[in-house]
């Protein structure tokens, strides 16, 4: 019996698009750099911000210029992350359901994690959540399911006792990396075809929809 659901975050949870995409343009843009438009940002992210700024400016992590573009990045995301971004359509209520249901609800992403407790804040302020968790230097982003693990141990919870919700790829598999079922979010930024090539075990077109897998 499912008794804890870990959801995915950017795509998921909350619409980041916008405010990531216009963060990202604006430092591009003030180094003379090319920009892109807001729907190509759909797939540059989904594995961290640092593959993220790696997609769009073609350079290595390792570099000088680099390391200053993704400084800037998180300073300019860090100070206009809520400027668009909301909740997905029937996601609060969602949340509360499951909660009254007696199900925790936790959150697992590949956003660096001094945003992750933030946005969480400003979007679901009556929501309490048993743990989030986003990109630490002690762990592989997703897919590797070290974060996963952690997460559950922490919890006391057994892959059995869980189940993931996710809108990518990345998501699907991590779930099942580590050993969990995934819902698979419609509504997010990669869409059904992505999900079901996946293997997604479930497709919700929307948040309620979540509640029948539970």
């Amino acid at each position: 019996m499912v008794s804890l659901c870990i959801f995915d975050l950017d795509g998921t949870l909350i619409n980041t698009i916008e405010d990531l995409a216009d963060s990202t343009n604006y430092v591009l843009e003030q180094h003379g750099m090319k920009t892109f438009p807001t729907e190509q940002y759909y797939y540059f992210v989904g594995n961290g911000m640092v593959k993220l700024m790696e997609r769009v400016t073609g350079l290595s992590p390792e570099t000088g210029q680099f390391q200053q573009l993704y400084s800037e990045m998180l300073e300019r995301y860090s100070q206009h992350s809520m400027d668009k971004t909301k909740p997905y359509h029937g996601m609060p209520e969602t949340l509360t359901q499951l909660t009254q249901l007696g199900i925790e609800c936790a959150v697992l992403s590949n956003k660096d994690d001094q945003f992750v407790e933030t946005l969480m804040e400003r979007c679901f302020p009556k929501i309490q959540f048993a743990k989030l968790l986003g990109k630490r230097a002690e762990f592989p982003v997703k897919p590797d399911p070290a974060s996963l693990r952690f997460l559950m141990e922490s919890l006391k919870k057994t892959p059995q006792e869980c189940i993931y919700i996710g809108d990518s790829d990345v998501d699907v598999m991590t779930a099942h990396n580590g050993g969990l079922q995934c819902i698979g979010a419609e509504w997010g930024f990669r869409g059904r075809q992505e999900l079901m090539d996946a293997g997604a075990d479930f497709l919700a077109e929307n948040p309620i929809d979540i509640l029948q897998f539970v």
